[in-house]
């Protein structure tokens, strides 16, 4: 076993891979930029050492800096995690000519299965079924106009190199193809340095099933059953399963063999992930090998009980897999969901921002929490914004997905905009609950998910409670707590005014007027609405009130700006405001559009003088790993770019003046 590593990559999967390099006794080495200086995985790591500035090709892409550093720290070996170098066959050549060991497989595997194109040839060879479509040399537009009516509508467009959903386009008639084209080509050259892309069948309500694969050094090669991966948004998975509910034993047992004859197909060694999309037939075909260790491969640790990462560090270190496919067994389900910081309502923007709180039940038996953040972290617009993995397992998928949802309805984090409203909705839902999903399901279901409910009046009580006893406890801490001016009561010269307290959510603000009527009893007003309330209880993170005579519990989770009150499993969250302030801000100028998140204008669609109509493109704005296109709010003439191609910007920064019709 290797005495050092170092782990190439930052956030959740860098720390997830300390865990079990600690666990055997390995020395872990952190790399990081400017932006992640104070980070979780480098506080965590026994070494860590800066490598670049902010931007990823500068300090994460930095191959040469990386393995600098490997030979500095006295690093035997690398590991990549997923993202950034891991699938990069010159870095792991480099690795190789080092004389350092690139903990995954070899780089002519990488190669054969980096590129969508040529794997799928070598899987017709090897007898695994793949989708049909277009995978040549020839990458003129004219020839993949003519191939693109040959395969017929709907297909997609997928960028040759990467993965991630980057450079991928759905086209649904020939109007759109050229300009899906352009999109696809730019995305796969500024993500992965390559504009060649495939054309394939777009398979209808197709689900997404992988397998993990491992082999070793000495030829054996097995798999660890399947994970569901169909609920995706913008081609990135948000929820992940196993076992999946749409396969039985046989199908089961010939995807796994297509599995293990597709990693043979390459000589593969290490962990990698065969997938494969289903119709609703049963049908199965390859769409692509990830050569490297999954963001969802907790699922699969949780139903065997093996350390993939263990798995990789002892292959890599020369050693045969610990067991054979038949020591091999699968038990329970598991569920892991994604938490990202973004806005879901405005088509997945980045939240951008510092984690003031993050709370969830993770040490709980059935629950685990993957993570690179802590309260006091920021989210920056340089990376992923993926917060955390929230994996949770039981003996089986209805006691899973009942987990899942107790566990979402006590996470919180405060401080920047996540998906956790979108998460709790998928759990929640009955089709969902059936196992009937497909790739298209969050599209399709998007609306009726991000609606989100006002709080009734019983979650306003709560909230206007939990103030007045914040406000009592910092009394509290006052030199002289019995004096009258300290008291949170409201109370004034003029008669009782009460406590005024201003909630916003679900896009409304709302005042609650509290006033004391006794020890822990309080006569609340909201709107035309009149309560009688008393504490009943008070537990760790929890309220029990009597309101007009019902006892009812609220899980309540606050930091200083925001609460989330939980009432029978749904979720609120609500933002507490100074009733006293002064109001501010002024509505956004649809004549000047400006940038929804920070980022770097890749594309300019009009220039000075051009004539622009409601909804025409003006730019093309991408950051944290997406692309955004700002369009025109009103009619008129383009009057002035404030930005060009290439241009750094920062959120809600006006781009462009237009000058309306009159």
């Amino acid at each position: 076993m290797f005495r050092k590593v170092l782990i190439a990559n930052r956030g959740e999967i860098a720390c997830r891979v300390m865990d079990t390099c600690r666990d055997l006794g390995v020395k872990t080495v952190a790399v990081y930029s400017d932006a992640d200086a104070g980070a979780r995985h480098v506080r965590l790591a026994d070494e860590a050492v800066h490598i670049g500035p902010a931007a990823a090709a500068e300090s994460y892409l930095n191959a040469e800096r990386i393995l600098e550093v490997a030979k500095e720290t006295g690093a035997e070996a690398v590991h990549p995690g997923y993202g950034f170098l891991s699938e990069n066959t010159d870095f792991a050549r480099a690795c190789d000519k080092a004389g350092i060991v690139f903990i995954g497989p070899r780089p002519d595997s990488i190669d054969q299965m980096g590129s969508k194109s040529a794997s799928k040839h070598i899987m017709e060879k090897a007898g695994v079924p793949v989708v049909p479509g277009y995978h040549g040399e020839d990458q003129s537009d004219e020839t993949l106009t003519a191939e693109a009516e040959k395969i017929g509508y709907p297909l997609m467009i997928k960028a040759v190199s990467g993965g991630g959903g980057k450079g991928m386009r759905v086209v649904h008639e020939a109007g759109e193809f050229k300009a899906a084209l352009d999109g696809a080509r730019r995305e796969g050259k500024s993500s992965f340095g390559d504009d060649r892309v495939l054309l394939e069948k777009f398979i209808q309500q197709p689900r997404h099933i992988e397998f993990q694969v491992f082999a070793d050094s000495q030829g054996n090669t097995i798999h660890l059953f399947e994970r569901e991966c169909s609920l995706q948004r913008r081609y990135q998975k948000i929820v992940e399963e196993t076992p999946s509910p749409a396969l039985d034993d046989s199908l089961r047992a010939k995807m796994g063999e297509a599995a293990v004859n597709a990693a043979k197909a390459v000589s593969y060694v290490n962990a990698g992930t065969v997938e494969f999309i289903m119709g609703a037939d049963g049908g199965f075909y390859f769409m692509e090998m990830n050569t490297r260790l999954q963001v969802e491969h907790p699922v699969t640790e949780m139903t065997t009980g093996l350390d993939l990462v263990e798995w990789q560090l002892r292959v890599a270190a020369g050693e045969p897999l610990p067991l054979d496919q038949d020591e091999i067994e699968q038990f329970g389900h598991a569920f892991e969901v994604r938490l990202y910081a973004e806005k879901v309502a405005e088509g997945f923007l980045p939240s951008t921002g510092t984690v003031r709180g993050f709370d969830c039940p993770d040490d709980e038996e059935g629950v685990r929490l993957d993570t690179g953040v802590e309260p006091g972290d920021e989210i920056s617009i340089h990376y992923d914004p993926m917060v955390a993995k929230l994996i949770v397992f039981d003996e089986d998928r209805e006691l899973s997905l009942r987990r899942l949802r107790e566990t979402l309805a006590r996470t919180a984090v405060f401080g920047v905009e996540t998906n956790l409203s979108l998460l709790r909705a998928i759990a929640a839902d009955d089709r969902f609950a059936a196992g009937d999903m497909d790739t298209g399901m969050v599209d399709e279901r998007l609306a009726d998910w991000t609606t989100i409910p006002a709080p009734s009046t019983g979650v306003l009580a709560a909230a206007a409670v939990y103030r007045q006893m914040e406000l009592q406890l910092d009394n509290e801490d006052e030199e002289d707590p019995t004096s009258p001016w300290t008291q949170p009561d409201g109370w004034r010269v003029s008669g009782d005014g009460g406590l005024r307290v201003r909630l916003a959510a679900a896009g409304e603000e709302q005042d609650v007027w509290l006033q004391s009527v006794g020890p822990e009893q309080w006569a609340l007003s909201i709107g035309e609405d009149s309560l009688a309330v008393e504490l009943v209880e008070v537990e760790p993170e929890a309220l029990v009130l009597a309101i007009d005579g019902h006892v009812r519990r609220f899980d309540v989770l606050a930091d200083a700006q925001d609460l989330q009150i939980t009432e029978a499993g749904v979720s609120h969250v609500l933002k507490r405001i100074d009733p006293y302030a002064a109001a501010g801000g002024a509505a956004a100028d649809e004549a000047h559009p400006g940038s929804p998140m920070p980022g770097r204008i890749v594309a300019v669609h009009v220039k000075e003088g051009d004539r622009v109509e409601t909804g025409d493109p003006i730019l093309v704005l991408e950051g944290m790993k997406m692309e955004f296109t700002v369009k025109a709010g009103v009619a008129g003439t383009v009057e002035k770019l404030k930005y060009g191609e290439g241009d750094m910007v920062e959120a809600e920064v006006p781009l462009v003046d237009i000058q309306a019709d009159a």
